[in-house]
C-alpha cells in the first residue's frame, strides 16, 4: 500500500501504520544505482470533485469509469475505501465510501479485474488469521461477498501482505510479502505473484525468478500491471525515499528486465496505477503535507 501500514506489529496488528505507510520508513538497505526512464512526462494534478481529504493508493477500473482509493492511513485515522466516477482524464466526481466493505479496521489498496472482482487489504482479522488480502464483487458502489483470498498468505505472524493488484484478466494476483520486526518496521518487501486455480490462488514457484530484477534488497511494493502483464510499475524505497519504477519483458512468461526510475515523477510519490489505454499513469504524491493524486502521460508507445 503506497504510504504503507505501520501502527506497530503487535498482536493487534497495528502494523498498518508502517506497511500502508512504508513511505515514512527510512530505507534499511541501499538500492542499487538505477538508470532513469523518460517514458512518461508532464505531471498534472488530478482533482476529485467533492472530496477534500487525503487521497492515496489510487486504482483505475479496467474500463476507466471508476477511480478507487483510500484516505490517509495513519494510526489516528480510520482508513477506508472510497470511489469516484470519471469526468475526464484529470477530473473525477466523488461518490463516497464504498459500501459493504469498510470497518473500524484499516481497508485500503483497491484493485479490480475486468469482471468486477474487487481486491483490497485489511488488517481486520490479522490477529486470528495472520492474513490481510480480501476480495469481493463490485457493483454500483457496493462490495458484496467479502472474504479472505485463499492460497496466497503464509498465515505466519510477522509476515505481512500489505499490497496487491489483480491482473486485468483476473488470473494473476501480484502481491507484496514483507517481514516485519517486533517493533513494526518492515525488514523486507518483495513482489511475488500467484495464479488462479478455480476459486483459489496458488503461488507460482517461477515468481521469484521472474521478479528477480524487481526484488532488490530495498523495499519494493505497490505493483501495477499492464493488461498484457508485460509492464509492471512499482514503488521502491531508495536512499532519497520512495520513487516509482517501470520494468518490461517480452511476454508474461519471461523475467522482467532491469527496472528504470520514472524521472518525471519527483518528490514523495508512490502507488502507481495505469489507465485503460495505458497512456497515463496515476499515483499519489505528498504535497504541502497532504497526499494528492497526480498523472503523467506516456511520451512514446511501450516497446
Amino acid at each position: 500500500m503506497g504510504n504503507h501500514v505501520y501502527r506497530s506489529l503487535s498482536l493487534s496488528f497495528s502494523f498498518m501504520a508502517c506497511a500502508l505507510v512504508i513511505c515514512s520508513v527510512p530505507p534499511s538497505a541501499e538500492a542499487p544505482v538505477q538508470s532513469t526512464s523518460d517514458a512518461f512526462q508532464n505531471p498534472q494534478r488530478v482533482i476529485i470533485e467533492g472530496y477534500i481529504d487525503n487521497a492515496m493508493e489510487p486504482f483505475l477500473s479496467r474500463d476507466g469509469k471508476y477511480l478507487f482509493f483510500n484516505n490517509l492511513n495513519e494510526p489516528t485515522v480510520n482508513t477506508n475505501l472510497h470511489w469516484a466516477e470519471r469526468i475526464d482524464d484529470l477530473h473525477f466526481k466523488y461518490r463516497g465510501e464504498l459500501k459493504g466493505v469498510n470497518t473500524p479496521a484499516l481497508e485500503g489498496v483497491p484493485s479490480m479485474d475486468r469482471n468486477g472482482n474487487f481486491y483490497f487489504v485489511s488488517n481486520r482479522s490479522y490477529d486470528q488469521t495472520a492474513s490481510t488480502l480480501y476480495r469481493g464483487k463490485f457493483a454500483d458502489g457496493v462490495i458484496s461477498g467479502v472474504e479472505l483470498v485463499p492460497g496466497v498468505s503464509l498465515a505466519r505472524p510477522g509476515i505481512v501482505n500489505f499490497d496487491a493488484e489483480i491482473s486485468a484478466d483476473g488470473n494473476t494476483l501480484y502481491f507484496v510479502e514483507s517481514e516485519f520486526s517486533p517493533f513494526g518496521q518492515p525488514k523486507s518487501a518483495r513482489i511475488l505473484f500467484a495464479r488462479r486455480n478455480g476459486n483459489t490462488f496458488v503461488r507460482d514457484p517461477a515468481s521469484v525468478s521472474i521478479m528477480k530484477s524487481v526484488d532488490t534488497d530495498a523495499l519494493n511494493y505497490a505493483p501495477a500491471t499492464s493488461a498484457s502483464e508485460c509492464e509492471i510499475f512499482f514503488t521502491r524505497v531508495g536512499p532519497e525515499g520512495p520513487a516509482i519504477y517501470i520494468a518490461q519483458r517480452a511476454d508474461k512468461s519471461k523475467p522482467f528486465q532491469a527496472p528504470l526510475r520514472l524521472a518525471a515523477i519527483t518528490g514523495f510519490a508512490e502507488a502507481p496505477t495505469l489507465s485503460p489505454d495505458e497512456q497515463s499513469l496515476y499515483f499519489h504524491k505528498k504535497e504541502n503535507g497532504r497526499f494528492v493524486l497526480y498523472r503523467v502521460t506516456r511520451s512514446a508507445l511501450p516497446k
